[in-house]
């Protein structure tokens, strides 16, 4: 199971009002690339509150992509410039299939 960040203090009840004002569950993206080598990855889910911004949780993975992702060729700049551009758009938003995986029977 994935682990969900920003949950801290937030019993079930809470979620759901801040899913109902506005909040999502996102994952953000990052490029590593070594020369030939060039890797493309997701973070864990962040739960991100009505009215928070994304931007502390994005700057680690945006900073790593920004120092590290362009110099494998050809897909470093190309993956580089997709994860910065998910990242300052505040992430990508999976509340839809977080909250289909809780709800799915097993």
């Amino acid at each position: 199971m994935t682990l969900i960040k920003n949950l801290d203090g937030l019993s079930t009840a809470d979620i759901n009002q801040e899913l109902h004002n506005g909040g999502k569950f996102v994952i953000f993206q990052f490029c590593i690339s070594i020369i030939v080598l060039t890797f493309k990855r997701s973070s864990d889910i962040y739960f991100i509150r009505a009215g928070e911004s994304t931007t502390r949780h994005s700057i680690g993975y945006t900073l790593l992509t920004t120092l590290f992702g362009w110099w494998g060729f050809p897909w470093g700049p190309i993956y580089s410039i997709g994860a910065l551009y998910t990242n300052l758009s505040g992430g990508k938003d999976i509340t839809h299939d977080v909250l289909a995986s809780i709800n799915s029977p097993e």
